[in-house]
């Protein structure tokens, strides 16, 4: 018989542990997380008394796809629309805690007396926590629909980005010993560059294929287009140059926008938990004891510096980004730990050799401490959180708890110079990388065409085709044009902006002709010219010529802008379709105080089977109920006398506080997966008709059986035949075998009370 690969008897081992581990912790009523890294320490290379994984890096490739999970599941609960919400206040507070645990940690270092290299990335590795550590967390805390877990998913996601500017900051430190500027400006705008076109694209294509797709999804053809769409942008990430993780979080993000984000969340968190908890225990393997024991006092003295610095540092970004000290502390204590992309620095400085060998096990150590340490720091938030409010004085504690005493960016309607060309310069970026990337698709097309069409033709006929693809993009980048009215308003104030404003349209004018040259330069050169008898130095004019013609016409022409319009205005449909479904949209001036919130109604809700007259809702939550979801039926403001019914999905709007209050009450799932029931008293007996029982050429209805007995007969077996669920006009005849189904004490009491009617052959159950 073919022996089994290693892997197959790993993940036996992996799972089974892990299993028997978190039922343990459950048990104990601590994170299920802690389970898995006590896990992976007992299966560990570093444990003798245990068995141990065979097939390391197979084990490893299972937890980079758990990583992947986890960013993928983070980006379905969270949208780059409420990124850009929250976005001021998680850019300041990301900052503030990069500044600070960068200076930290760099002090920290030469104070132990380590090299200058190794303090440089000992404070980049600090500064960086863990999204797959405080997600989970937050899962087995439920605490995803808190106030501060938006924020704190938000910065975790900025964080993510800021890992990905240090890895090219601290590469260009090792290679060259100094900090090249250009380089980071260079990595900046090509990941700029990568997020707005997959952002964009990703809006515009995935939701459309999957409107055409919905009537044929089921939930496997979902759960398989959905992670291979998630796989696709793992590649992509990774082909530019980025993180898988990254790659996860950007389509689930993207998905998130979809009609399908609930149903796609449900079929692939299965999967999550699984490769998850393989990720977790891999964390725990690399615990060793040993190192513990020769790096004890520096892994203590890093442990605790980051435990104190590392949540106020968030907490003060915070309280400057302008929220409340709760919301603040709530948010900070969450950034207690390092995570993956701590291990990824410390993998690049040891490929470098420019830290030294020790950094690596002792990062591992702190972060597999502080992992321990998050869920209780999390919970220690509000205890500490009462004990500032009560030993500080009060002046001090209304100060910070007032949240508009930090930085708000508030944008007005009003419309100024500056304004208006700020928005003017953002539409062209936006624009320069959509027309880029479509180019690069363009120039791909063509280098086909090149390769089966001879020359002059070859590079004609891509010329064309690369300038009609790209030609709405170049139209809305040069002749869109939305504020017409604030436009002439604002050129009849003075000459200066006249002039400023007609500068603005040129450039946009010069900018789509720059690419339209590009493309033609690209194909038409001087070969082209010379297979037509051109001279190489009139061959720049002819193509100079061509591109001003291109945008002329382009400017005159309607097709590129119908086409434009078309597009433009599937996305927005894409974009807000998930929003669009809701009964109505809160209007922004509302939204700080005001939300929508939909909830499923458990069947052990204490709101099942109510009417809405009997609720609770607005008297004791200060919540309307706005529409109920049943089925594919939406009753809108249902009336006093409108029965909720178990799984009900419940439209509420209200205060984010009051919602979070409600929620408990209505979805209230018990964490026990399996219930066990007592034993049912139905069961199934047989009984044969005698030949002189009054019963004979009676019919079933009028037997009494169902009235007087509440006996319900599902099968008669006659002349060796079954007549299974009998209709209700069938006679009994005699030798019949009936089954019926009853209560033990109704069926013996039947037996008994009829015995001469109707003999038992088996009074026992069958």
């Amino acid at each position: 018989m073919e022996s089994l690969p290693a892997l197959f008897s790993d993940l036996a081992l992996i799972l089974v542990t892990a299993g028997l581990t978190t039922v343990i912790f459950k048990w104990l009523k601590q994170p299920v997380v802690l389970g898995y890294i006590i896990a992976g320490f007992l299966i560990g290379p570093n444990f003798e008394w245990f068995p141990v994984i065979r097939d390391h890096t197979s084990v490893e490739t299972w937890s980079e796809i758990g990583m992947v999970f986890m960013l993928f599941g983070i980006g379905l609960e969270f949208s780059f629309k409420k990124l850009k919400k929250v976005g001021g206040t998680v850019g300041i507070t990301a900052l503030t805690e990069l500044v600070t645990m960068c200076v930290v940690g760099f002090l920290l270092g030469k104070a132990l007396g380590w090299s200058q290299m190794d303090s440089i990335f000992l404070g980049a590795m600090l500064s960086i926590s863990s999204t797959t550590i405080i997600a989970k967390a937050f899962d087995d805390m439920k605490l995803h629909r808190e106030k501060f877990s938006g924020n704190v998913i938000g910065e975790l996601v900025v964080e993510d980005l800021e890992a990905v500017l240090l890895m090219v900051i601290l590469s260009t430190l090792a290679v060259s010993k100094s900090f090249d500027g250009m380089q980071l400006v260079t990595s900046m705008l090509k990941l700029g560059f990568f997020l707005l076109v997959w952002f964009l694209g990703g809006i515009f294509l995935v939701p459309t294929v999957l409107r055409w797709a919905r009537k044929f999804m089921s939930e496997e053809t979902l759960t398989v287009f959905s992670v291979g769409l998630c796989f696709m942008m793992v590649v992509l990430a990774n082909l530019a140059g980025f993180s898988s993780a990254l790659g996860a979080f950007i389509m689930g993000s993207i998905l998130a926008e979809t009609l399908e984000a609930e149903a796609i969340h449900k079929v692939t968190t299965p999967i999550k938990n699984l490769f998850g908890a393989v990720f977790f225990v891999s964390v725990g393997m690399m615990v060793d004891p040993q190192i513990l024991v020769n790096y004890w006092w520096q892994i203590l003295v890093v442990t605790i510096i980051l435990l104190i610095f590392k949540p106020l540092s968030n907490v003060l970004g915070r309280l400057i980004a302008g929220l409340g000290l709760k919301q603040a502390m709530q948010g900070g204590f969450c950034f207690s730990q390092i995570g993956e992309f701590s291990f990824i620095i410390a993998t690049l400085g040891l490929s470098y050799g420019v830290i030294d060998d020790f950094l690596y096990p002792i990062i591992v150590s702190v972060s597999i401490i502080t992992t321990f340490i998050t869920p209780y720091a999390i919970k220690a938030a509000i205890p500490s959180y009462e004990w500032v409010v009560r030993s500080f004085p009060k002046s001090w504690v209304n100060k910070l708890e007032n949240s508009d005493s930090g930085i708000k960016v508030r944008s007005g309607k009003k419309v100024n110079m500056a304004s208006f060309v700020a928005r003017q310069f953002k539409n062209m970026v936006i624009y320069l990388a959509i027309i880029i990337a479509v180019v690069l698709i363009g120039f791909f097309i063509g280098s086909f065409i090149l390769k089966y069409v001879p020359r002059p033709w070859g590079p004609a006929i891509s010329t064309a085709v690369v300038l009609v693809l790209v030609s709405p993009f170049l139209w809305a980048m040069g002749f869109k044009h939305t504020l017409i009215k604030t436009t002439h308003k604002l050129m009849e104030i003075n000459k200066f902006n006249k002039t400023i404003i007609r500068l603005v349209f040129a450039l946009r004018f010069v900018v789509v002709a720059l690419v339209a040259y590009s493309v033609i330069q690209h194909f038409l050169n001087g070969l082209f010219w010379e297979k037509l008898n051109v001279g190489l130095p009139l061959y720049h004019w002819i193509n100079v010529g061509f591109a001003l013609v291109y945008t002329v016409l382009l400017r005159v022409l309607s097709p590129a802008m119908k086409f434009y319009k078309r597009i433009e205005e599937r996305f927005m449909d894409n974009l807000n379709k998930r929003q669009s479904m809701q009964v109505f949209t809160i209007p922004e001036i509302l939204q700080e105080n005001c939300h929508l919130q939909k909830m499923t109604l458990s069947p052990d809700s204490q709101y099942s089977g109510m009417f809405v007259k009997d609720t609770d809702f607005r008297d004791n939550f200060n919540v309307s109920l706005v529409s109920v979801e049943r089925g594919k039926q939406v009753f809108e403001l249902p009336k006093a006398d409108f029965q909720l019914f178990p799984f009900d999905k419940i439209t509420f709007v209200g205060h984010e506080d009051h919602l979070r209050l409600l929620l408990p009450r209505v979805e209230v799932f018990d964490e026990q997966l399996i219930q066990e029931h007592e034993e049912s008293e139905v069961d199934l007996y047989r009984v044969e008709v005698e030949q002189d029982s009054p019963f004979i050429g009676i019919a079933l209805m009028d037997s009494g059986l169902a009235d007087k007995y509440d006996a319900m007969v599902i099968a008669i077996e006659r002349d060796g035949h079954f007549i299974l669920n009998p209709s209700a006009r069938i006679t009994f005849q005699a030798a019949d075998l009936v089954w019926f189904v009853a209560q033990k004490d109704k069926a013996e009491y039947l037996m008994h009370l009829h015995a001469a009617d109707l003999k038992s052959e088996t009074l026992t159950s069958i």
